[in-house]
């Protein structure tokens, strides 16, 4: 007996009165992209994925608190943003702050209430990376007009941008004022106003020099014209390959792989509306449009969610999660958490990027991985009243170590509790050796 899903290139038709038919097919059953990625995954991969998903948290309670106008918020506002912070129930918010405490300080007011804010030591990472920002501020936008360049329509939508404002090193207040600074590439418009009040950032004028791919750039060392317009079109470049050491049954693919591998196609920066959908040369077209979205990018990886964001804009197909799957030899696909990532496979030595493609950002987020983790006893919550105490009992001379500071002796924090507190769905892997590959790395 045939299954239902068997049926799947059947075509059944009605006949209709009005002198027409309907036709349909049966839905494709497809396996989950856990279980069609599950022989290649890459372990060191897996472990920049679940460093990627600490340092996201950390980075989005920086900057929660600096929009408050003391750098300081109380835990009950905290735990509004648990969803974006992506920490599930039962996992409190005070308990994964209490878990940094390099990084994060809780206080009690007089009412009870309790209240986060910031030590020095972070303030002065926010300054770092805030100089930082700045000074590479030309090339983020260099990048955000070569994205403009590759649309369809040379303009996006400001909102989808902002899905790129970290990954492209941009600052936060990018919409309100880092879009007015470079006129000479990029204007802010409302094209479909008062219908919708929609920005879009629209670009201002072409710039050949940057109508060259990263790949053929690494391909041919074209950073140079020597004075010549650079026209975009054709390329037959082949795209670098790296597969998984586990995975042993390429050489099944091994003919299609260099089939594709020879096929010419239209490089990014090329109109593509004459492309048919589904051929060769616009799934090898579109393929190159996220080599180079992820070669922008300072980890070269990206949540594909921000990908089919722009499907329409950059002309790619609708299936994109099958293109990535199915040319797992230049990216990889990580299904951990709610939302998967996808890396650019040349551009990694295991779980660091390869110097040449780190970014300042990089090393800065290392540094303040660094500073996560604590392995001590937890100290309670002190209130505003008991730290000027303690402030004016430091300030007469008196030897801390001669009063005793209440401890909490029950527990001993490990990275593992640290682990537990971060875990957001699904298995993952464990904290502690993501901690210690860091050093490792280091």
């Amino acid at each position: 007996m045939r299954s239902i899903s068997s049926y799947r290139h059947d075509l059944f038709k009605l006949d209709s009165p009005y002198g027409f038919y309907f036709q349909w097919r049966w839905m494709t059953s497809s396996k989950r992209v856990q279980d069609r990625s599950r022989k290649k995954r890459i372990h060191d991969l897996e472990i920049a994925t679940e460093k990627h998903k600490v340092i996201s948290k950390i980075l989005y309670l920086f900057e929660l608190l600096k929009q408050e106008p003391e750098n300081i918020i109380t835990v009950r506002n905290l735990n509004q943003h648990r969803q974006q912070i992506n920490l599930p129930k039962p996992h409190k918010v005070s308990d994964f702050i209490r878990k940094s405490p390099k990084l994060f300080q809780l206080y009690k007011d007089q009412r009870g209430a309790v209240w986060c804010g910031m030590t020095d030591e972070a303030e002065e990472l926010l300054e770092e990376e805030k100089q930082i920002i700045e000074k590479n501020s030309d090339k983020s936008a260099e990048y955000a007009t070569r994205m403009l360049m590759m649309s369809v329509d040379k303009r996006l939508r400001l909102d989808k941008i902002a899905h790129f404002r970290r990954d492209l090193g941009l600052p936060d207040d990018f919409r309100k004022h880092w879009v007015n600074s470079y006129p000479d590439l990029f204007r802010v418009i409302q094209p479909l106003k008062p219908c919708d009040d929609a920005e879009y950032l629209e670009l201002v004028s072409w710039k050949p020099h940057w109508a060259i791919t990263e790949l053929e750039k690494m391909k041919l060392n074209m950073d140079e014209l020597n004075g010549n317009v650079h026209v975009p079109g054709t390329l037959s470049l082949e795209f670098p390959l790296k597969f998984p050491a586990t995975y042993k049954k390429i050489y099944r693919y091994g003919g299609k792989i260099e089939h594709f591998q020879k096929t010419e196609y239209l490089s990014p920066y090329a109109d593509a509306r004459g492309l048919k959908a589904g051929s060769l040369e616009f799934d090898k077209r579109a393929v190159a449009v996220m080599h180079e979205l992820l070669s922008f990018t300072i980890e070269k990886r990206l949540v594909t969610d921000y990908l089919t964001h722009f499907r329409r804009e950059f002309n790619m197909p609708q299936k994109l999660m099958r293109l990535l799957l199915k040319h797992f030899g230049i990216f990889y696909v990580s299904e951990r958490g709610k939302r998967f990532s996808v890396f650019l496979n040349h551009a990694y030595n295991g779980s660091i990027l390869f110097e040449k493609y780190q970014h300042p950002l990089v090393v800065w987020r290392e540094k303040v991985l660094r500073l996560v983790g604590y392995r001590g006893k937890k100290k309670p919550i002190m209130s505003f009243a008991d730290i000027s105490e303690l402030e004016d009992k430091f300030s007469f001379g008196s030897d801390p170590e001669d009063e005793h500071i209440k401890l909490e002796d029950e527990h001993t924090d490990t990275m593992e509790d640290f682990e537990n507190t971060l875990i957001s769905d699904g298995p993952e892997l464990k904290l502690e050796s993501v901690h210690l590959d860091h050093h490792k790395s280091a």
